[in-house]
């Protein structure tokens, strides 16, 4: 007879002890990268401002840096007619200083020159050989971007946590930031086990199935701003696994094996992390993913998912996804990631077990998908899960039901 679950914990108890393990394990850190990198990543600190933008007074239109006064009356019918003393372009400066009666050609982006406080559009000046006939007048400060208008020195740029866009990383080149510091991304370690378990350029020969869990669950962490490595596969067998994690735990920050977590005989994590460490999970009330083992070791987390695929998928979703998310400084509540249905089959659950459904969404029609955790078709085609408590043995259709969706994170 198998090894019975000794540890087995209610979802609620699961989740709490889960993120208090993280919490006590692991803190947030920074780290300095180029900014040029930084699509996506997520600032650990505020970033301040460390000068005027724009840096000096620049035209926004072509056309010609003016005094405005010099401008007042003037039409198309009675111009204002203004020597031309010189020609701005972008980046280019000037030492000669705009007068009563002068203008200097400019172009857009060109720094003010002195004494100029306004541009007239190209489009109401008539240029001659030296001179400018002014058709409009202008008033001052008219296209023209002051020194400091788009953000002063010492203001807050960004706030910590704020993911960088394109956009936020087009406003810290603009300041001038070659690096920037942004949370650093929790090293996880993916391990799937099963003697029926091969490699993708592996021969499939009968009894032997390609390996799912393992780059599905790299791909999941990374969605949730981890640093994930598909270490491979190990089989079912104790002195390999004990070496496999041993190995494991000196590249990874946290690790994730999937199989092997069941009572079985050939299931081994448990006495794995029994020997190496402690386990304060070994089993939640769910359906699916009740083989579930949670442990600590070198004080570095070890979680074993279930070698079923949707089983390890939902168990992810539901107990890891958020304390990775957190730790790699992602401000997203998946609790509050969810949207109401209208139930369009009924639903069948056992009774003294938390169920999460997996449904597919169309409009307002929520859809359970009835297969078993080990039916792979379902994965693509899921959009998320209802859960039906513990005391409820049967959701109707036509019910209302709450679908909490899939992580969204990329």
């Amino acid at each position: 007879m198998g090894t019975e679950f000794l540890k087995i914990k209610e979802s609620e108890e699961a989740t709490e002890i889960i993120q208090n393990l993280f919490d006590e394990c692991y803190r947030a850190e920074g780290e300095e990268i180029p900014v040029a990198d930084a699509y996506g990543r997520i600032l650990f600190e505020d970033v301040l401002s460390p000068m005027d933008f724009p840096p000096f007074d620049k035209a926004l239109k072509d056309g010609f840096a003016v005094k405005a006064e010099d401008t007042f009356g003037a039409n198309d019918e009675n111009p204002n007619t203004l020597e031309v003393i010189d020609f701005l372009e972008a980046g280019s400066t000037t030492d000669k200083v705009v007068e009563s009666g002068k203008a200097i050609e400019i172009s857009t982006g060109a720094a003010m020159p002195e004494g100029a406080d306004a541009v007239v559009m190209v489009e109401y000046c008539d240029k001659g050989e030296k001179s400018v006939d002014i058709l409009k007048s202008a008033t001052p400060t008219l296209d023209v971007a002051k020194k400091g208008s788009d953000i002063g020195q010492g203001e807050l740029l960004m706030e910590k946590g704020s993911v960088l866009t394109p956009g936020k990383i087009g406003v810290l080149l603009s300041q001038g930031f070659k690096t920037v510091n942004v949370f650093k991304k929790p090293s996880v370690g993916v391990i799937s086990t099963g003697n029926e378990l091969i490699d993708q350029e592996d021969e499939l020969t009968y009894g032997k199935i390609f390996d799912v869990n393992g780059n599905m669950i790299k791909n999941d962490v990374i969605s949730c701003g981890g640093d994930a490595k598909f270490l491979g596969i190990v089989k079912d067998n104790y002195d390999q696994l004990k070496q496999k994690i041993q190995e494991s735990l000196k590249e990874a920050d946290i690790l994730i094996c999937s199989g092997g977590t069941s009572a079985g005989l050939g299931d081994v994590i448990k006495h794995v992390l029994d020997e190496l460490g402690e386990v304060y999970i070994h089993g939640i009330s769910v359906q699916p993913g009740k083989p579930t083992i949670v442990g600590v070791v070198d004080d570095k987390i070890i979680i074993g998912l279930p070698g079923n695929p949707v089983s390890a998928l939902m168990i992810f979703n539901v107990f890891v996804a958020p304390a990775i998310t957190k730790l790699s400084g992602i401000d997203y509540n998946f609790a509050e990631h969810s949207i109401n249905g209208i139930l369009q089959k009924r639903i069948h659950s056992p009774v003294g077990r938390m169920q999460y459904q997996l449904v597919k969404i169309d409009g307002d029609k929520v859809y359970p998908i009835f297969k078993d955790s080990g039916a792979i078709f379902s994965l693509s085609t899921a959009d998320g899960y209802v859960k039906v408590l513990k005391s409820v043995e049967l959701v109707d259709e036509g019910e209302e039901v709450e679908v909490f969706l899939f992580n969204k994170l990329i």
